[in-house]
């Protein structure tokens, strides 16, 4: 457990050193700034069209427009998760093999799986909390200047962060069996075939085409990413909206029926098959 500690730390210690926090912190808040100053003047702008037409907005009439720039921001936020858990896991292990450093490390008493599980939870503890702490902020921001508030924030939260989890396990496999450059292009058309699954499963929907929805469920089972941001965005929407998504029969980027037990306890259950495939590749490597 030590030695795991002691892998954890120096993954925040190369994190700052390369100030990769220090950029992921910046651009954030850039993000953040320009999402509320633009949710303010789309507010005001609402405000100044009723006042035109001799109106005044209740706080019923702007749930759903107020849930809709809620959901926009959330999925940005859940990409930005993505991507932050994607791109900060690439050279955790080809960059070491890159720049020799692992030659250093691993005649030291530090064992292989301990390397592969410290650098996993060195990860975890960068990319989890910056999406719990980004996902607060939009939500709760959201609400001081919407009065909206989702129905369910943690149980959305808790599915963007198994998201994130799956798609950082299967960034370190492929850094423990490819070079970072190929891991990024890899990590880049897995994460397309997911979204891509679930604009099939949207379209056999509403065109009511079995193999199209078909495809999409493969798809979601073997790449869950997109369908697990799916099952999130059901947890911010107000009952009207999902029964407009039940009308129009399929959404390209929302959901509007949670997701399964069965389902979620599958994608667990992958993440952790990932991770012990990564463990064994790097055990089973030469350098």
């Amino acid at each position: 457990m030590r030695n795991l500690l002691l892998i954890a730390q120096f993954t925040w210690q190369e994190a700052l050193g390369r100030r990769l926090l220090w950029a992921i912190i910046l651009l954030t808040l850039v993000f953040l700034f320009f999402y509320f100053l633009g949710l303010n003047f789309l507010l005001d702008s609402f405000e100044r069209r009723a006042a035109q037409l001799g109106r005044e907005l209740s706080p019923e009439q702007m749930v759903v427009p107020s849930a809709v720039l809620v959901l926009m921001g959330m999925y940005i936020v859940n990409f930005l998760g993505s991507l932050t858990g994607v791109f900060t896991t690439i050279a955790s292990i080809s960059g070491e093999v890159d720049s020799g450093t692992l030659q250093s490390i691993l005649p030291k008493p530090i064992r292989r799986w301990e390397f592969v599980l410290g650098k996993w939870l060195g990860h975890l503890s960068l990319a989890l909390p910056y999406l719990l702490l980004l996902s607060l902020a939009l939500v709760y921001g959201s609400y001081i200047l919407t009065g909206y508030l989702p129905p369910n924030p943690p149980a959305a939260m808790a599915l963007m962060l198994l998201s994130v989890l799956f798609l950082l396990t299967l960034t370190l496999l492929g850094s423990s069996l490819f070079s970072t450059l190929t891991t990024g292009v890899v990590m880049f058309m897995i994460y397309g075939l997911g979204w891509i699954g679930g604009i099939l499963a949207s379209v056999g929907a509403f065109t009511n085409t079995p193999t199209l929805k078909r495809l999409g469920e493969i798809s979601s089972y073997l790449v869950p990413s997109d369908q697990l941001w799916r099952g999130a965005s059901v947890f911010l929407q107000p009952e009207i909206m999902l029964g407009a998504q039940d009308s129009a029969r399929g959404n390209p980027f929302v959901g509007s029926e949670p997701l399964a037990t069965g389902y979620l306890l599958w994608v667990a259950a992958y993440t952790m098959l990932v991770l012990v495939a990564a463990v064994w590749v790097f055990r089973r490597r030469d350098f």
